[in-house]
C-alpha cells in the first residue's frame, strides 16, 4: 500500500486548528498515533479524508511546516498588545463563501446597468457621530416610531435587515458555515464583517449571537459601509475598543439605534438602573448593554455605576445564553442566510439561462433542483 509523507507539524496543526481531539481522530484513523510519531504514514486516501475532515486543503501537508494563515480582509477584532489565535477554517471559509457571493453580485450589478451606492465610502472618522447616525437613518429610513410598535427583537432584526436590503447592502446571517450544520460558526471569534463595495456591498451576520446583540452588530457593520471600509469585527456593546475605527464605528451605531435626544425624552430618574436599562432596551430593541453604555454616555451614571452593573449585566446575558434554545425559522431559511437581495438575482439569472444551476447550488448551499425551484417560488422569483 502506497503511502504519502505528510508533514507532522501540519498534521498536528490541521488537527489543533480545526478542533479535533486526539481521541475523537484515532477513532477515525487508527493509526493517528502513529502518524505523529512517524512510525506510520498515511496513504493517498487516508490523507485526503483527513484533509476533508479538517478542513485544510490538502496541498497544506506537503509543506514542511504549517502555513501561517492571514484573513483576507481588515482585522478590527484586533486590541494592542495583543496577538489574536490564527483564524479558523470556519471563519475563513465564511469570507471566501461571501466573497465569492460578492463578486457574483458586482459581475451581475454591472451586466444589468445597477447605479452605484453614493453613500458607500462617504462618511469619514471626522464625521460627528450624531450627524452621521442622523444621516443613516434617513437614508435607510429606520425610524424609532416604527421600531417601537415592533414586539419582538427578531422583528426588529428583520426590519432593520429589510431596510439595510432596501438600500442595496446584502446581509446574511448564519451560525453555520454555508449548508453544513456540522460546521458552527464560534461567536466568540467573530460576529459580523463587512466587505464594502460601491455595488455589492455585503454584511455578515453571526448568527449564533442573540438577536439584540446581533441588532448592534449590524448597526455597526453598516457604519463600516457608510465608511467605505472592509473589516472583520466584534463589537461589544457597552465595550470601549482600543481600535480608534471600532470606537467611532460603535459610538455612530449607538446613535443609530438610540439616539441621545430620545433618550433624555424616554429617561426615567425614578427607576432603578438595572430596572430602566430593560425597559429602555425593550423599548428601543437594543441590548440591556447598549442601554447601559448609553446612560453614561448622556451622564445619567457615572463610570462607577457603569462597570458595576455591566458586570452584572454579562453575567445575567452569560447565564441565560446557556439556557437559549435554537433560532426560529427565520434564520433556517434561504433568504436570511444568503441575503434575499442576492438569493433572488442569482435565482432570476438562474432561470434565465445565464448562470450555471451548479454555480447557483454551491453559492446558495443547496443540492437540488426541487429546492431550488421552492426557493424560487418562496421569494417570489417566479409565480
Amino acid at each position: 500500500m502506497n503511502t504519502v509523507p505528510a508533514s507532522i507539524s501540519v498534521l498536528r496543526w490541521a488537527a489543533d486548528r480545526a478542533g479535533r481531539s486526539d481521541d475523537i481522530l484515532e477513532q477515525r484513523f487508527c493509526k493517528w498515533p502513529l502518524w505523529l510519531t512517524g512510525e506510520a504514514q498515511p496513504t493517498l486516501k487516508q490523507l485526503e479524508n483527513f484533509a476533508q475532515f479538517t478542513h485544510t486543503p490538502i496541498g497544506y501537508f506537503f509543506l514542511p511546516e504549517p502555513p501561517e494563515l492571514k484573513l483576507p480582509v481588515t482585522d478590527f477584532r484586533t486590541v494592542c498588545d495583543e496577538t489574536l489565535a490564527e483564524p479558523s477554517s470556519d471563519l475563513l471559509d465564511m469570507i471566501y463563501l461571501c466573497q465569492q457571493r460578492q463578486d457574483w453580485f458586482r459581475d451581475y450589478a454591472r451586466m444589468h446597468g445597477l447605479e452605484r451606492l453614493d453613500f458607500v465610502g462617504s462618511a469619514s472618522l471626522k464625521d460627528k457621530p450624531e450627524k452621521l447616525a442622523k444621516s443613516m437613518r434617513q437614508r435607510l429610513g429606520f425610524s424609532i416610531a416604527e421600531r417601537e410598535r415592533l414586539s419582538t427583537w427578531t422583528e426588529a432584526l428583520r426590519h432593520l435587515i429589510a431596510k439595510a436590503e432596501d438600500a442595496g447592502v446584502m446581509v446574511m446571517a448564519s451560525s453555520i458555515v454555508g449548508s453544513n450544520s456540522h460546521r458552527k460558526l464560534d461567536v466568540d471569534e467573530f460576529r459580523g464583517f463587512a466587505l464594502a463595495d460601491d455595488l455589492a456591498p455585503l454584511i455578515f451576520l453571526n448568527s449564533a449571537d442573540s438577536k439584540a446583540a446581533q441588532m448592534f452588530t449590524l448597526a455597526h457593520e453598516l457604519v463600516h459601509i457608510w465608511l467605505g471600509e472592509s473589516g472583520i469585527s466584534d463589537p461589544k456593546a457597552g465595550n470601549i475598543p482600543e481600535h480608534k475605527t471600532e470606537r467611532w464605528c460603535n459610538r455612530v451605531a449607538a446613535e443609530l439605534l438610540m439616539p441621545l435626544d430620545e433618550l433624555r425624552h424616554e429617561y426615567d430618574p425614578d427607576s432603578e438602573v438595572l430596572d430602566e436599562i430593560q425597559r429602555l432596551a425593550s423599548l428601543f430593541k437594543v441590548s440591556t448593554l447598549v442601554a447601559l453604555r448609553r446612560l453614561f454616555d448622556v451622564g445619567f451614571i457615572g463610570e462607577a455605576t457603569l462597570w458595576q452593573c455591566y458586570r452584572q449585566e454579562v453575567q445575567r446575558i452569560k447565564a441565560l445564553d446557556r439556557n437559549r434554545g435554537g433560532g426560529g425559522d427565520f434564520y433556517r431559511t434561504l433568504g436570511a442566510r444568503t441575503s434575499k437581495l442576492f438569493a433572488r438575482a442569482i435565482l432570476s439569472s438562474t432561470l434565465e439561462g445565464q448562470t450555471l444551476f451548479r454555480d447557483a447550488f454551491r453559492m446558495l448551499g443547496i443540492r437540488n433542483t426541487a429546492t431550488f425551484y421552492q426557493a424560487a417560488l418562496d421569494l417570489e422569483v417566479m409565480p
